[in-house]
């Protein structure tokens, strides 16, 4: 949840939604399974197969890593990277700009970022910052524009199947636009492959990322189905909607029941909208081999600092998040396992 203050409806909206996601009945459950089959395009990379994520010798591979906004920290990232590889971490999710909330990070950079992960053994995942909080920030671009992002960078992409993840757009629908987020994602994804990116994509839930309407939770098996590579990644938020063990084994157990693949991408032990059961987040993904991506490292802006994991960017000064993320019970240390394609 990428340096901003939600609006004070929004709020009141993720509080009130989350009471009532305890309260569904499982007869709500995703309906129909998707089909797996791997399609036309041959495996050189991460794929999923079964509900799981797996890397390109065909290991299941299960993300345990922090978010970074490269974007705004450019010059941060290759000691962060080196950081949280000593710490542990198996990924980073990493924030990058189209060019519109911050410098344009081209082919060359994306290239650039994608080699320092490969250098610390670490999976990229890649993902447009520009696109958060559309429909209620000004600035903000919608997904579309991050679809054309990626296909204008594209040979910074291919041939790094093996080692980076696209994370199509951070945040991309919340409030009254949420309607539009089925059709409008699986076009993207659609779009993407017939550039010829096959990488495994991820797909931001709308309402800010927490999926508050059940818009990505419903529709998560069509989404999928609509994939040509079937190689999509659903990504859940979690912050206040998911503020006791019961909404996140809840949200969680419904996409493992159905087959379908799913990753918390971002998550913390408190927001703007309230508390969070982060204990109960870590948990649940380790007991159900769900990857997990703690927001964040460093340079939150002043109204969530409190997220950061460390002060200034320094190793050497973890927070109590910092502390809990890494070493508590569940953390990354504990739990993370390199990817195998970085194996001698």
């Amino acid at each position: 949840m990428s340096m901003r203050t939600m609006i004070a409806g929004t709020v009141l909206i993720a509080v009130v939604v989350a009471v009532i996601l305890v309260g569904r009945s499982r007869a709500s459950d995703l309906v129909g399974r998707p089909d797996h089959s791997v399609g036309k395009q041959l495996r050189t990379g991460f794929h999923v197969a079964g509900g799981r994520l797996y890397d390109a010798n065909g290991n299941e591979f299960v993300m345990r890593g922090v978010g970074h906004n490269y974007a705004v920290y450019p010059q941060r990232t290759a000691r962060m990277l080196s950081d949280v590889k000593a710490m542990g971490a198996n990924a980073v999710r990493v924030e990058v700009s189209t060019g519109v909330t911050a410098k344009r990070d081209d082919a060359a950079d994306v290239a650039h970022l994608i080699g320092l992960c490969r250098r610390n053994h670490l999976v990229c995942v890649l993902v447009v910052h520009d696109t958060t909080g559309w429909g209620y920030r000004k600035e903000a671009v919608p997904q579309a524009r991050a679809v054309d992002y990626w296909i204008s960078i594209r040979q910074a992409l291919v041939g790094q199947e093996k080692y980076a993840i696209i994370n199509v757009a951070n945040e991309p629908y919340v409030l009254d636009n949420v309607r539009t987020w089925p059709g409008d994602t699986t076009d993207s994804i659609r779009r993407l492959r017939r550039a010829g990116i096959h990488h495994t994509l991820m797909v931001d839930a709308p309402d800010w990322g927490q999926d508050l309407s059940f818009t990505m939770r419903d529709h998560a098996a069509d989404v999928f189905a609509g994939d040509p590579d079937r190689n999509t990644v659903f990504s859940i938020h979690m912050y206040g909607a998911f503020f006791r063990a019961t909404n996140v084994h809840d949200y969680l157990g419904r996409y493992l029941h159905a087959g379908l693949p799913i990753a918390v991408t971002e998550f913390a032990y408190t927001h703007h909208d309230g508390d969070v059961d982060e204990d109960a987040i870590m948990s649940e993904a380790q007991a159900d081999r769900v990857g997990y991506l703690a927001w964040s490292w460093s340079g939150n802006s002043a109204d969530v600092s409190n997220l950061d994991m460390v002060e200034q960017f320094n190793a050497g000064s973890l927070t109590w998040w910092g502390r809990r993320v890494f070493d508590g019970p569940n953390g990354i240390r504990q739990t993370s396992h390199e990817a195998t394609v970085y194996r001698s």
